[in-house]
């Protein structure tokens, strides 16, 4: 090393050579992916149909990996490590090789990079020195460097000045955008342990606000797809979040991390085909969540099988045959002997009561019948509608949809459901039959439709058949990929899963958000702490294999049937058999404001976690009274004086200043109990228009709109998100609302919260000084 290399300038000219040589190749991959993807979609619909699909199959493969080298464009490569003996690794989002298949650029969740994550001073890990590479766009600005090993420093190795937490502090004070970044340069190594922890098994991933749980979970399925691709590439990762709101907040991290297949939905749409966009009471989404109702619906399906209270006659050609109670109960029992479900069952049902009843029938013809005339016999049985009346009378064929609906609006199918539930429960549960679907139905709906199935004969020849060709699709994929050696691309199986006559097939992640009986390899749940009983049983049934990331904080719970300890959601559907992990360190919130958010918690009784705040900001909890009379009757303010609403405007309007003055950019969020969102919404965006504060730059909404200014939000809502700034309008009314609501509206600044009340505040949010 020269000289001049010795310097920070010098050594940054060094990185930018390399940076510049991983984007040309990254170039240069890209323009040959596209001149392959060009060239396939050139070849035209002609030719026969294997090889429309073949050409199909490949189309969608350039495609995948065209979109995988254009999402890792920011930050290539963000860390180099010094090894002793003197070798060097560059860490980044993917992993780069030359022509000779040299290795350029290490992928981040290779055994390779774990030294970037994990290696100490105290455990250096064969590194020297960890450098992190700060880039804007392609142009490497800055470099921070860690030296974990002296005595591996070779003579006359001057290093640039040493800045060890330099790029964790500059991630943590960057303003936030509306959108979650990833933290793959910064990842801890508390987070790495959890992240690279092995796929088998259940994990609980505990932590309090800001330990970048949702973070963790989200590089983990990234890590998982990587070192389990084989496992994984069929069956899928399903990834659960709390709602759209939050999932459009995350959805760029997966897809900067080289990971664009993973389903991606809420529990209210693990349905297909079920709108769940109806509200209903806390009350009674807590009575649907609860565990009991599984034996509910059982009880709706099973009452749908019922035995005539007296024989029915049906004259048939001159000849008597009747449906006899005795006949209908021996029937039931067969059905039920083979353990299918109810539709299923049904086929079952009705071929051993057409086979009773043309016994009858040919009885009274006094003559041997033939198989073939006997059949005769059972087809014209079957299509006589007095039979069918009555057979469907004794089982019923059903959807989920109408055996909820009819659960909900004839009172009497209830009480014969659910003795268990008290008159006024069951009122609780009455609804008209047209009422839309909530979120809380949705697990009902799913438990019905396990119960229910489908008439399954058709199904099962089409499997079969499916079966036969899957096996030689499979092994014309194999034969595909041998003869054009894109072996290392894909596995037969997979380009199998591409082939199809008519077009490119869907893809795994396509699939199997569209069918509601797909399980998967791996499931990750966020805000998992928020599931009803119900909602875990859905989960559960999706992923045979128990694999799962469940992420979330028992102190945060807001729903009505969420759970307060992991046990008493887990055990009853995983029978004590997951594992734990906690995150203890707060990267997000001012060490003022989590102390402040930790004594509320502690105060009303949370079982919050224990953690260490990452970094003090000064000035960052406020505190204001503000002096307000009542509310007027008949204002349209919810429940709030409407000086405090005036005030809470102002505020986020010189807050919204205050953080784009600071960095250039930044959101703030002014949360508020939910019945007074949308008075707030109007007085905010008004206070905004009138400072000139959000011009150019957004609008208020009371929604968590990525591209807003000034979010205005409830507790809940704002649930998973983080903001520069937060106002919180009167912390007392948000108690009332709960004590997981308050805690969590506490916890989502990342440079200051804002206090305004008119009512004493909530124990313990006060400086105890």
């Amino acid at each position: 090393m020269t000289g001049g290399e010795h310097t920070l300038e010098g050594q940054l000219r060094q990185e930018q050579a390399t940076v510049d040589g991983l984007y040309a190749r990254l170039d240069d991959l890209r323009a040959r992916t596209r001149d392959r993807l060009r060239r396939v979609r050139a070849e035209g619909p002609s030719g026969s149909p294997q090889n429309r699909s073949e050409r199909d199959a490949f189309a969608t493969l350039h495609e995948d990996r065209l979109r995988q080298l254009e999402a890792v464009e920011d930050r290539l490569a963000f860390g180099r490590l010094d090894l002793t003996g003197g070798g060097q690794r560059h860490i980044g989002r993917i992993g780069l090789t030359d022509e000779q298949q040299t290795p350029l650029l290490i992928d981040w969740r290779a055994p390779a990079a774990q030294a970037f994550y994990r290696a100490t001073a105290a455990h250096p890990d064969g590194v020297v020195r960890r450098r992190h590479l700060v880039l804007r766009g392609r142009t490497v600005t800055g470099l921070e460097d860690e030296l974990l090993d002296l005595d591996g420093v070779q003579e006359g190795g001057d290093l640039p000045a040493l800045a060890g937490e330099g790029a964790l502090v500059a991630a943590l004070a960057a303003a936030r955008t509306g959108r979650m970044h990833d933290i793959v340069a910064t990842i801890q190594a508390e987070q790495d342990a959890i992240i690279r922890s092995e796929l088998q098994g259940a994990l609980v991933v505990q932590g309090g606000p800001g330990t970048g749980k949702t973070a963790v979970a989200l590089h983990r399925t990234a890590y998982l797809l990587y070192a389990h691709r084989r496992t994984l590439e069929r069956s899928g990762v399903l990834l659960v979040g709390p709602s759209r709101t939050f999932l459009r907040y995350i959805d760029q991290v997966l897809p900067s991390l080289g990971e664009t297949g993973v389903v991606t939905t809420t529990v209210a749409e693990l349905v297909p085909g079920v709108v769940a966009d109806g509200r209903e009471d806390d009350a009674v989404a807590a009575l649907k969540g609860r565990a009991a109702m599984a034996e509910v619906v059982a009880r709706a399906v099973r009452h749908r099988q019922r035995v005539p209270d007296a024989p029915v006659t049906v004259r048939l050609d001159g000849r008597t045959v009747v449906v006899r109670p005795g006949d209908v109960v021996a029937a039931m029992g067969r059905a039920r002997r083979n353990g299918r479900p109810h539709n299923e069952a049904r086929a079952t049902f009705v071929r051993e009561m057409l086979s009773r009843l043309a016994g009858q029938y040919v009885a009274q013809l006094g003559y041997e019948v033939a198989p073939e005339d006997r059949a005769e016999v059972v087809e014209e049985l079957r299509t006589t509608r007095e039979i069918r009346v009555a057979l469907n009378l004794a089982w019923m064929p059903l959807t989920p949809q109408k055996l909820l609906s009819d659960l909900w609006s004839r009172p009497w199918r209830l009480e014969h459901a659910a003795p268990m539930l008290t008159p006024a429960e069951r009122e609780l549960l009455r609804r008209d039959p047209d009422a839309p679907w909530t979120p809380a139905d949705v697990p009902l709906l799913d438990e019905a439709a396990e119960l229910l199935g489908e008439d399954d004969a058709a199904a099962r020849a089409q499997a079969r058949e499916d079966a036969r060709r899957r096996q030689e699709e499979v092994a014309y994929a194999r034969h595909v990929l041998e003869q054009t050696g894109a072996g290392g691309m894909v596995s037969a199986e997979l380009l199998a899963d591409r082939f199809t006559a008519g077009g490119p097939a869907l893809t795994t992640a396509e699939r199997a958000a569209a069918d509601r009986s797909w399980t998967y390899g791996h499931v990750v749940v966020d805000e998992a702490q928020e599931l009803s009983a119900m909602a875990w049983r859905v989960l559960v049934r999706r992923v045979p294999t128990r694999s799962l990331t469940i992420v979330g904080d028992v102190a945060q719970t807001s729903a009505p049937a969420g759970a307060h300890r992991w046990s008493e959601a887990l055990d009853p559907v995983l029978r004590g058999s997951w594992r734990q992990a906690e995150l203890t360190v707060n990267y997000r919130t001012p060490a003022a404001v989590a102390e402040a958010a930790h004594r509320v918690a502690v105060a009303a009784g949370l079982p919050v976690s224990p953690q260490t705040a990452a970094r003090d900001v000064p000035d960052a909890l406020r505190l204001e009274a503000v002096a307000a009379g009542p509310v007027p009757d008949g204002a349209p303010t919810g429940g709030l004086p409407p000086a405090l609403l005036e005030r809470a405007a102002a505020v986020a309007a010189a807050g919204l200043r205050e953080v784009r003055d600071a960095s250039g950019a930044g959101r703030v969020a002014v949360l508020a109990p939910a019945g007074a969102v949308v008075a707030l919404r109007t007085v905010v965006a008004a206070a905004l228009e009138a400072s000139g504060a959000a011009a150019g730059s957004g609008r208020a909404t009371a929604t968590a709109d990525p591209d807003a200014a000034v979010a205005v939000l409830d507790a809940r809502t704002a649930k998973g998100l983080e903001f520069d700034l937060v106002v919180l309008v009167e912390p007392a009314a948000v108690l009332e609302e709960g004590a997981g609501d308050l805690y969590v509206a506490l916890t989502r600044p990342t440079r200051a919260l804002h206090v305004l009340h008119a009512r004493p505040l909530p124990p313990g949010l006060a400086d105890p000084a």
